[in-house]
């Protein structure tokens, strides 16, 4: 199996690949990991210009000798190539599994929408970067080679689901990316956002007409909540309580997901 991978974001240093790649020799003999050249440039905030990062995307997903395409990491700047992206993806593009969270949610999106069947929110490999990281990469090694189901949130039934990052989420809304989650289990975490900023998301999340559509929603970590002044005095799930019970959606508990070596898999779609 031959996995390509691509930061659409921003950049990865060496040793995260390095230390991917070795992890990968000791537990997924028979597995290659390609890290893009791209992977490793900065431009600015980004992992090289916006058209170079577009066009390792699409090096690798219409290569048809890829299995699958894994994103490097997240960060920011995946949306500013979306488009450019999905309108050039071939027919072997569409045989690959896509696997990645955060900012990756934006292509994620897009390639959902677009009718693309395996794709899926889970670890990165610069997730090995974190405290116990290397268990989340092998995590993802382990559900892309062999769709170890121990790698799957565990509340995934029989209804089709879909996990992103709120504020992406959110932002993605309305726009070209937007994919229809009507009957769908929604899953959302975040990270690094003060709190009343996730209200904020939320409001226009469960405001949009589509997004009532959905089965329930279901929350993931919120990790790194900043201290605001004057203390917001919710939780998050005192949030996602409100607007839930505000808009009639269904709040279906936690899930095993957020920005964190625990991430679990999110396979789009119905299992």
């Amino acid at each position: 199996m031959r996995i390509g991978i691509v930061a659409p974001s921003t950049p990865i240093l060496a040793e995260t690949a390095e230390r991917t790649t070795a992890l990968a020799a000791r537990s997924f003999p028979g597995v290659e990991l390609v890290f893009h050249p791209q992977c490793f440039l900065s431009h600015r905030h980004f992992a090289g210009e916006d058209e170079v990062r577009a066009a390792a995307f699409l090096e690798v997903a219409n290569d048809p000798s890829f299995d699958s395409l894994w994103f490097a990491r997240g960060g920011y700047g995946s949306c500013r190539i979306a488009e450019m992206v999905l309108d050039r993806l071939g027919p072997a593009a569409r045989d690959k599994t896509y696997l990645g969270y955060s900012d990756a949610g934006y292509m994620l999106a897009g390639l959902y929408r677009a009718g693309f069947p395996q794709v899926a929110h889970g670890p990165m490999p610069n997730d090995i970067r974190r405290e116990d990281g290397a268990a989340a990469v092998a995590r993802a090694l382990s559900w892309l080679t062999r769709r170890d189901p121990a790698a799957l949130e565990p509340s995934l039934g029989d209804r089709p689901v879909a996990a992103f990052n709120v504020t992406v989420f959110s932002q993605l809304l309305g726009t070209s990316l937007e994919p229809d989650l009507g009957g769908h289990v929604l899953m959302l975490e975040d990270v690094s956002e003060h709190m009343y900023r996730t209200d904020r998301a939320l409001f226009h999340i469960t405001g949009n007409e589509a997004v009532r559509a959905v089965a329930g929603i279901r929350l993931g970590r919120c990790s790194e909540v900043p201290e605001n002044d004057p203390d917001f005095g919710a939780s998050e799930e005192e949030v996602f309580l409100y607007w839930c019970e505000r808009a009639g959606i269904p709040y279906l508990g936690r899930a095993d997901i957020g920005h964190d070596a625990g991430n679990k898999v999110v396979p789009f779609g119905r299992r």
